[in-house]
């Protein structure tokens, strides 16, 4: 037997329950990774509160827990190429991270990468969907060397992926947060402005000669303010909105390429992009976490352990 976060009704974190399950073990084409760590992300507790976005992905009750994983391969299937047992792995496994043992399929809806040596399980296992999905933001506005952009949400899983990379790409930004992120924002490079009504005013003030891009991680306020500075729409993106403002990129980590995980990866190791971890928890304080996680408070990433 091996443990499984599960849920049999949609709702909050008070619904999820760690479990003995049968072990799990690999078919053809598949890979069986134990687990060490797993990244929380919004969307984890949205499939498992919202019906409606669980159908999207097809996920049926009762179901597993989470998407995002690192851990060590421990099981090949028949015609598995370029993995091994004993490889160290991260990746993503729509609704079913959180458990001991986990089964993908590398060459299918799932996504298995190496882990370099000089990344721990804990920041692996916080890659697969934040950085995909803030690269897919900055990319779907051409985010270059010269722009100043406009980051909403920038203190969140996501942002900090963006704000970095957007960084990277010889980007200013500019991030909307609290004011107790102000300090957090900084030290990622970004400079901070305050969320809210009258956010374009205060962007305005912060940057006089403009904004040219935007992307909002949170829903639409950032997105409404860079249109009302004169940002063209088809240079600005959200991730989490329903229905964002007419010709704006809707967009998310879907859209992203393979090469721009390796981006990310290649970028940490030479220390030019780092990976907040805000808080870490044992697998059977799984509630705990995802509680935090959904308060959407938190400055940077949420981490559980196996």
């Amino acid at each position: 037997m091996s443990r499984a976060v599960m849920y049999e009704t949609f709702g909050g974190p008070e619904v999820l329950e760690l479990r003995e399950v049968p072990e799990p073990h690999a078919g053809a084409g598949e890979v069986r990774v134990r687990v060490a760590a797993v990244g929380l992300n919004p969307m984890d507790w949205v499939l498992a509160a919202m019906p409606e976005m669980a159908q999207r992905f097809g996920i049926t009750l009762p179901s597993r827990f989470a998407t995002d994983f690192a851990g060590t391969v421990d099981e090949v299937g028949d015609g598995v190429s370029g993995f091994a047992v004993g490889d160290r792995v991260h990746g993503a496994a729509t609704g079913r991270a959180a458990a001991d043992l986990v089964v993908v399929d590398p060459s299918g809806a799932d996504t298995l990468r190496r882990t370099p040596p000089e990344i721990g399980d804990e920041v692996a296992a916080t890659l697969t969907i934040a950085g995909m999905t803030a690269s897919a933001a900055l990319t779907a506005v051409g985010v270059k060397a010269g722009d100043t952009v406009l980051i909403g949400g920038a203190a969140g899983g996501v942002g900090v992926f963006a704000v970095q990379l957007a960084e990277l790409a010889g980007a200013r930004v500019i991030g909307t947060a609290s004011e107790g992120t102000f300090d957090f924002l900084r030290q990622l490079g970004a400079e901070p402005v305050t969320y809210g009504p009258g956010l374009a005013d205060r962007v305005r003030a912060a940057a006089p000669d403009g904004v040219s891009a935007a992307t909002d991680l949170f829903g639409t306020e950032a997105a409404e303010a860079a249109l009302v500075l004169g940002v063209p729409p088809e240079r600005i993106s959200t991730i989490a909105a329903p229905t964002p403002p007419e010709g704006v990129h809707a967009t998310g980590g879907a859209d992203a390429q393979p090469e721009d995980l390796q981006r990310i990866t290649d970028a940490i190791v030479a220390g030019t992009l780092t990976v907040p971890i805000a808080a870490t928890f044992p697998i059977d304080r799984i509630r705990e976490a995802v509680q935090l996680q959904a308060g959407r408070r938190v400055h940077g990433k949420i981490v559980v352990t196996l």
